[in-house]
Parts: C-alpha cells; structure tokens; sequence
C-alpha cells in the first residue's frame, strides 16, 4: 500500500519541483534581462530614471506581451516581486555605473552575455507558460520567441536603437526559435520534463553566443553588418 501511495505521489512532487524551477529561472532571466537593459541606457548617457525604467521594460515586456496575446493574466501583476526585482537591478546597476563606466562592461560582453542568458531563460519560461494554457505547439513556439526578444525590441526603440533582432545578420530571434522549438518537440517525444527545461537553454546559448563568438548569422542588405561594439561617444558642449 505504502509504495502505491509513494507512486501516486511521484507526479505531484515532480510537477512541483519543476514549478519551482520554473519560478527561479523566471527570476534569473528577469536579472539577467535588467542588466542588459540598465547597461544599455548608461551606454546613452541615461539617468538613473531611465536605467531603471529599461531595466524593467527588457525584464516584464516580453512576458506581457505573451501574456495578453494568450489572454492570461500579466504574470508581474500577479506577482510584483518580478517588477521589484527588475527596478533594484536597474539601481544597482546605475549606482555602479556611476564608479565603472558601461565602456568598460562592454570590453567584458556583460551586455551580450547577460541578454544570452535572458533569453535563453525567457524562451523556455514563455513556451512552457504557453503550452500549459492550451496553447498548440507551433504557438507555444512563437509564444517563447515573443518572450525572450520582446522586451529587447522595445528596448532598443526606447534607446533610440534599430533593435539587435532586426539588425547585423546574428542569431537572435532564431536561437529563440531554435530553442523554443527544441522544447516543444523534446515534449512531444515524451523526454522527461527535468531534462526538457534544461536542453532547450543549451541551445539557446550555443546558438546565441556562437552568433556572437563566430559571427554565424543570416546575410545583411545593403553592406557590411554594423559594429554593435561600437557606441556614439558623448558630445561636448560648445
């Protein structure tokens, strides 16, 4: 009786082990997302006003974006703490940038990496959000991409930037895809869930920070890609 019980059981604590997963990625992406965004406007000379607000957008926008197209309710309405999160890093980040200026994260990637690390985080989040609401494979998919570039896009228009995903011929909205669909597929072959949250982040990466490393990418029109290194310098005053 008792190993009847300790197998009925088992879904139960493995659906909840993964939830809790979920939640904690959903907070690393979230940190890894405003640190891309609160760089981004130290690198055009924002105040801490500003770093904070794009620290947020490229934290909760592309997950509400999601959010309103599955007609669920906006997940950092129900939950502030993920709004919360966002706005701390952004100070943080705008306190230190006050002492180690965004040239100099740059030089490291911070930027690059800590948007790689947010969207592979995000795609995997807003796919499986999406499946669990009902939604078909190819949506969920297309689910997952609008939640990993979405707050990107819309960061990049605030910062007065053609968005990253539009530009320079890397992979970007393409690694969202590759991994969001990994995830859908590795779920349709019955792959346990543990392992399904974790493979579709590898590719992410790899796909992502092998565009960045490599140069992969698709063709540009009209001329060489741009240097996405390379930042206005500020003016002077006359």
């Amino acid at each position: 009786m008792s190993a009847w019980v300790q197998a009925a059981s088992t879904p139960d604590i493995v659906d909840s082990a993964l939830g809790t997963l979920r939640t904690a990625l959903e907070y690393i992406g979230t940190v890894a997302f405003a640190i891309s965004g609160a760089v981004a406007a130290g690198r055009k000379r924002m105040d801490v006003v500003g770093a904070i607000v794009l620290a947020c957008i490229v934290a909760v926008g592309g997950g509400t974006l999601r959010d309103v197209l599955l007609d669920e309710p906006v997940f950092w309405m129900v939950s502030p703490s993920f709004l919360l999160v966002a706005a701390a890093v952004g100070l943080i980040v705008a306190l230190l940038a006050r002492w180690h200026p965004p040239d100099r994260l740059d030089r490291y990637r911070i930027v690059q990496l800590s948007d790689a690390a947010g969207l592979a985080v995000f795609v995997v989040v807003g796919t499986g959000i999406a499946l669990d609401s009902g939604a078909s494979a190819i949506t969920a998919a297309v689910m997952g991409v609008i939640t990993g570039v979405g707050g990107g896009v819309v960061r990049d228009m605030l910062a007065n930037d053609v968005p990253d995903v539009f530009r320079n011929g890397q992979f970007y909205a393409t690694a969202a895809l590759a991994g969001a669909a990994s995830y859908a597929l590795l779920l349709w072959l019955d792959v346990p869930r543990h392992v399904v949250f974790w493979v579709p982040i590898v590719v992410v990466l790899a796909v992502r920070i092998g565009s960045l490393r490599f140069g992969w990418g698709v063709p540009t029109i009209g001329g060489k890609p741009v240097d996405l290194t390379a930042h206005d310098e500020p003016r002077e005053s006359a």
